[in-house]
């Protein structure tokens, strides 16, 4: 665990410091990913920048939440864009990461399937039995395939299922050396060209197994720096609105962080869930300060299909991961 958590310390870079945040220093210290979302069009239109003109701000990529776990256990993160699933855990034990989610980025549709290679006798979920599926572990994706499975009544030990970064699966993928994946965008795309849709996380999502992009604040930087978490909240929603309605910015936006044209970058962008900021300090989400939202609740029940699946310890109580939803000035803040 610790040549991990030094390994993920190291990879931070773009000036990323390892310890926890110094109150005396104006940094901010964010994790992003390559999927479709407004957090990229923060990033490239570099809103939060000019929000907070005194902070210096460097931006990492990670590829998946499982190593923003790890980033953050080694404190060396202070934001991060990250799945719901990854944030179960990071909030179950054996992690007890002390952070709280501030912000809904999106909702999983069809920007998230598992799909089946061409050639691998692969027609549903079902007939994964015997077959090589790869999926990054600890991820949404992850989460998903659990649950596809446990609808069909596929054991996971009935598969091998293997742990694959997205542009890993994309090699294996076309080495043959996959039968299934599950994955996200922009790399699903790929795998469909190739492939058939078994199940899509827009589907799950509809039989009780949401999925969600979520953002984390750690809850030092909260509360040293809560006016910074004000300012993020804001430029994060204003991103929504730029989804919303202006399609061509958001998409030339995210297009350029995912080196993708317009056109494609906006095909993408369709897939996925994108709620009204009016609507993230909704009671079914984030919810407000004194009435947290659903959100909670869902996170519970993730931490307890994991769990199901002996992938944690132990399942957070409700009100312990109520404590872990930022609602401080919701809904006024988002205004």
């Amino acid at each position: 665990m610790l040549a991990v958590v030094v390994a993920s310390t190291a990879a931070c870079g773009n000036g990323a410091a390892s310890g926890g945040p110094d109150p005396e220093e104006k940094t901010i210290r964010i994790a992003y990913q390559a999927f479709p979302s407004g957090d990229l069009i923060v990033k490239n239109q570099g809103l939060l920048e000019k929000a907070l003109p005194d902070y210096r701000i460097t931006w990492t990529k990670f590829d998946s939440g499982a190593s923003i776990n790890t980033a953050f256990v080694a404190k060396s993160l202070d934001i991060a864009a990250i799945g719901s699933s990854p944030v179960a855990r990071g909030l179950s034990a054996p992690l007890n990461i002390p952070y709280q989610v501030a912000f809904v980025l999106d909702v999983a549709g069809d920007n998230e399937a598992l799909v089946a290679r061409n050639g691998s006798g692969v027609t549903d979920v079902a007939s994964l039995r015997g077959k090589k599926v790869a999926t990054p572990f600890a991820s949404t994706a992850h989460y998903s395939l659990l649950a596809a499975l446990d609808k069909a009544g596929v054991k996971e030990s009935e598969l091998t299922v293997v742990d694959l970064e997205p542009q890993d699966i994309l090699a294996a993928w076309t080495r043959g050396d996959l039968d299934a994946a599950y994955s996200w965008l922009p790399s699903l795309d790929e795998l469909k060209k190739t492939g058939k849709v078994l199940v899509t996380s827009r589907e799950l999502a509809a039989g009780g197994k949401p999925t969600l992009d979520l953002g984390v604040v750690s809850t030092d930087f909260a509360t040293a720096h809560p006016e910074a978490v004000d300012a993020w909240r804001k430029v994060e929603a204003q991103a929504l609105d730029i989804i919303a309605t202006d399609p061509a910015a958001a998409s030339k936006a995210v297009g350029a962080e995912l080196n993708l044209s317009p056109d494609e970058a906006l095909n993408q962008l369709k897939q996925g869930v994108f709620l009204k900021p009016a609507d993230v300090s909704s009671p079914e989400w984030l919810g407000t300060e004194g009435n947290v939202g659903k959100l909670a609740d869902n996170l519970v029940s993730a931490a307890e299909f994991l769990k199901s699946q002996q992938k944690i310890d132990a399942v957070p109580t409700l009100d312990q991961v109520k404590q872990s939803i930022y609602v401080k000035g919701l809904p006024g803040v988002l205004g």
